[in-house]
């Protein structure tokens, strides 16, 4: 069997089982690409068209076999299959005591988007709800003057974030903290990320199993009582103003809750950052938003 026949079965398998996408890939075909290719040993960029006649053996294609049933038989993101993810080029270790890295402001960071906010007194970040740390590596390699600090209430995600951390060889600009919020992250903070649980209620109830094998603690965010998902952004944006620097702000993503989000703070004067999947996903806040009260929200610059 040639690599490219192997490549067509594992995606009409894949593509028949109906599964959910979103920790990495977005469909049938590029998810068995990922899985075919790891499982041989191939790197994950190799082009296809010359790897086309690439000869599997019988045991090789009995190993990928195996793997694609097992991403259709546990609903498994390919991510924790793999104990590998991507995230803008760069790669992370990541298993089930963290969620999947996907957060968009990772294009923020590489693209940089949150420039123009910045400036070389930018010393202090902060990586809030770090999960396996990529965020703060990320924000860490853009910035090589900052010192970042990953928070997560999960000493577990931790142990995950420590594995990345000392991958990229960043134990001297990165400290990891186990907070609860903001609880034990005093600042003053220059930059904020977060990529808190914002999932409401109904779409919680809702998720299919490849994200309910993720920890729940990162996506509910309905944990004070709420159903709309912004429990910890209530908290967030209620605590940070003490935290930030004059000049300090905060990136924050809500992925598709940009509904709720308007309903809990109509009062805020929001920037909407561009990503691959539209304006409405991360918000951006300066120390001054935080503590006004203004009356429109306002493109990115």
């Amino acid at each position: 069997m040639k690599l490219k026949e192997l490549l067509a079965a594992a995606t009409r398998r894949l593509d028949a089982a109906r599964l959910a996408y979103g920790h990495g890939t977005t469909n049938a075909r590029d998810e068995a690409i990922w899985l075919v290719l790891w499982q041989l040993g191939l790197p994950l960029d190799s082009d296809l068209d010359t790897l086309a006649r690439h000869p599997v053996t019988p045991e090789q294609q009995a190993e990928v076999n195996a793997l694609i049933q097992r991403r259709i038989d546990t609903r498994e993101p390919a991510a924790y299959l793999t104990g590998e993810a991507w995230l803008q080029g760069v790669s992370f270790h990541v298993d089930r005591r963290a969620i999947v890295p996907r957060s968009f402001i990772a294009e923020l960071l590489a693209e940089g988007s949150i420039d123009p906010w910045l400036d070389e007194r930018t010393r202090d970040v902060l990586d809030l709800c770090t999960g396996n740390g990529s965020l703060a590596v990320l924000a860490a390699l853009a910035y090589p003057d900052v010192r970042v600090t990953g928070a997560d209430i999960s000493a577990e995600a931790l142990e995950v974030a420590r594995i990345n951390v000392a991958r990229h060889e960043l134990q001297h600009r990165i400290r990891l903290v186990e907070s609860d919020g903001l609880q034990n992250c005093p600042g003053p903070w220059d930059l904020v990320l977060c990529n808190p649980p914002y999932v409401n209620a109904r779409s919680m109830a809702a998720l299919p199993p490849e994200y309910r094998a993720e920890p729940a603690l990162a996506l509910d965010g309905n944990t004070a009582g709420n159903v709309d998902g912004m429990d910890f952004v209530r908290a967030l944006i209620r605590d940070l103003p003490r935290r930030l620097k004059p000049q300090g702000v905060l990136v924050l993503e809500i992925g598709n809750e940009r509904e709720h989000f308007e309903a809990a703070f109509p009062h805020l004067e929001v920037v909407w950052m561009a990503t691959s999947a539209g304006d409405d996903q991360v918000l951006l806040l300066t120390l001054e938003s935080l503590t006004a009260t203004p009356t429109s929200t306002t493109p990115a610059p």
